[in-house]
């Protein structure tokens, strides 16, 4: 078979994650030393249980915790792993199968064989983890179990630590772990920065494919399909990062909209599958908002709403999809018209985006705020959207009013690596701020040197914001009716791409057509880069 791409899957060094285990020893000895503590006990954690489909024996596709896919790199479930703080051993313990696991699902594997391939100190079965802590702890006491456990800032979740027949045995330490390990997954590594950018790679590639093949008449998931196949044909990308988001046009069926109370809203209870990152504003005196759930909205693409509407003559696309490689991902959007002509206001929007996009990689480099980014951001969509008649008045006083959260609602960007939305956007002490559009920061840190950060900036026509603030008195002046009625259906444009932060400035890791007139020429069977 003639492949259709550049690419092959890279080998993936297990020297990566015994270097990850290097750096966080590191950094928890630096910390016990500084706080006056021994330097003894084991570093403890529970890897990813398989599960089934509710009641059924039908087991669903595997993927490892990501913490313990940091540290010690293993794809199969069951295992835990622990490292030696005085000696720097690491251990890992594996399930012992039953001997009809051989007959049904497959070779039983050695212990020899998981030391080897992941390049591990030692290993054990799991029902022998409270016998061989003991043994290899030098304290006459209960050994000192350093556990997993702290709040995850995005998605508000806290990470579950260890649990095994005999824990009572141990000293148990829930605080220390979680934020050094963390701490450690925001700065990337040579080895690391390999493999996103093998996954941005083979993810540009795939958006180029789906561009190409893009026709009128096509369903949303045709085009999802297609960049899982490229993604997984091509580059062995079994798992995506996320769920694709495949969005076009305007919300024309009732199915895909939701009609949520304020309480429901205030409370975030679907922030995980629907309303993520949106500041919301309420219409005075309205007791719930209706949520148009095309490209105007971010999280399209879930059970409720599975990219499932035909592509229409004159609709824009919304392509946010990414692929993980070796548990490291991706995270890229691309907007296009899909009949592969950009109309004046298609270009314009885009353009206003695109510019925000160029305009805030430019500027980011080690020691540069994200909340600096994020308004630079919101800075040149304005001001753009005024140079094309949308908005009047003074662009100072737009930002005073926040009148960008109305147009981008979401945050700017998020750190990317073994999760689309890495932990660490939050150190101890960091509070997310209060007013909208901010609110929404998944990070409100300073850039460092090894950084991954999505730049994402966007630009939305979504009623249920621009109706309140095209009523109040503070916001009402900005907005040149008549023009933005002209955009009213059309949705909205995004631009995604992986940032690596360097010494120096930055580079992005993403390779897609960004400019208008190479999207055109690729939509129209032009090759990738162009010549």
């Amino acid at each position: 078979m003639a492949s259709s791409s550049r690419l092959s899957p890279p080998k993936v060094p297990m020297e990566l994650h015994a270097k990850n285990r290097e750096k966080l020893l590191k950094s928890l000895r630096r910390h016990l030393t500084e706080t006056s503590r021994p330097l003894h006990g084991f570093v403890f954690l529970q890897g990813g249980e398989e599960k089934t489909r509710y009641c059924t024996d039908h087991i669903e596709l595997f993927r490892q915790e990501s913490y313990f896919a940091y540290l010690f790199g293993v794809k199969e479930p069951g295992f835990y792993g622990a490292i030696d703080i005085a000696t720097g051993k690491s251990i890992l313990f594996a399930p012992r199968l039953p001997a009809d696991y051989a007959v049904w699902l497959g070779e039983i594997k050695p212990l020899s064989c998981f030391q080897q391939q992941y390049m591990v100190s030692m290993v054990y079965y799991t029902d022998e983890i409270v016998g061989v802590l003991h043994e290899l702890s030098n304290v006459s006491e209960k050994p000192l179990l350093f556990l997993l456990h702290g709040l995850n800032t995005d998605s508000n979740n806290f990470s579950k630590p260890a649990e095994f027949q005999g824990i009572e045995k141990f000293e148990k330490d829930l605080t220390t772990l979680h934020p050094i390990l963390t701490e450690c997954r925001v700065l990337k590594s040579d080895m690391e920065l390999a493999l996103i950018q093998f996954a941005n790679d083979i993810s540009s590639e795939a958006h180029v494919e789906v561009m190409r093949k893009t026709r009128v008449g096509m369903e949303e998931y045709q085009l999802e399909s297609i960049f899982l196949h490229h993604t997984y044909m091509y580059g062995g990308c079994r798992h995506c990062s996320y769920t694709c988001i495949c969005a076009t046009g305007e919300n024309r069926s009732c199915p895909h909209s939701l009609c949520l109370s304020q309480t429901e809203v205030h409370n975030n209870v679907l922030s995980q599958v629907y309303l993520k990152n949106f500041a919301y504003v309420f219409p005075t005196g309205a007791n719930s908002l209706d949520v148009s759930l095309y490209s105007a909205v971010l999280h399209y693409g879930h059970a409720a709403a599975p990219n499932d509407k035909t592509l229409q003559d004159g609709d824009m696309a919304l392509f946010d999809m990414g692929a993980e490689y070796h548990f490291y991902g991706s995270d890229i959007t691309c907007s296009f018209p899909v009949n592969g002509k950009f109309t004046s206001d298609q270009s314009l929007i885009y353009n206003v985006v695109l510019d925000a996009h160029n305009a805030v990689i430019s500027a980011m480099k080690p020691g540069v705020s994200w909340v600096d980014m994020h308004k630079l951001a919101e800075k040149v969509i304005l001001e753009s959207l005024k140079n094309g008649c949308i908005i009047v008045g003074n662009v100072d006083d737009m930002m005073i009013e926040r009148l960008g959260a109305v147009f981008m609602p979401h945050g700017l960007g998020h750190f990317l690596g073994i999760d689309t939305h890495d932990p660490g956007g939050y150190l101890k002490g960091l509070e997310k701020l209060k007013v909208p559009g901010l609110k929404a920061l998944r990070t409100i840190r300073e850039l460092q040197e090894g950084m991954v950060i999505t730049v994402e900036p966007g630009c939305y026509f979504i009623d249920a914001l621009l109706a309140p603030a095209m009523e109040s008195s503070n916001t009402a002046k900005f907005f040149e009716r008549e023009a933005i009625s002209r955009f009213k259906g059309f949705g909205g444009v995004r631009i995604e791409s992986d940032v690596h932060v360097t010494a120096g400035g930055c580079q992005n890791m993403t390779k897609c057509p960004r400019q208008i007139s190479e999207i055109e020429a690729v939509m129209a069977g032009s090759p990738w880069p162009l010549n």
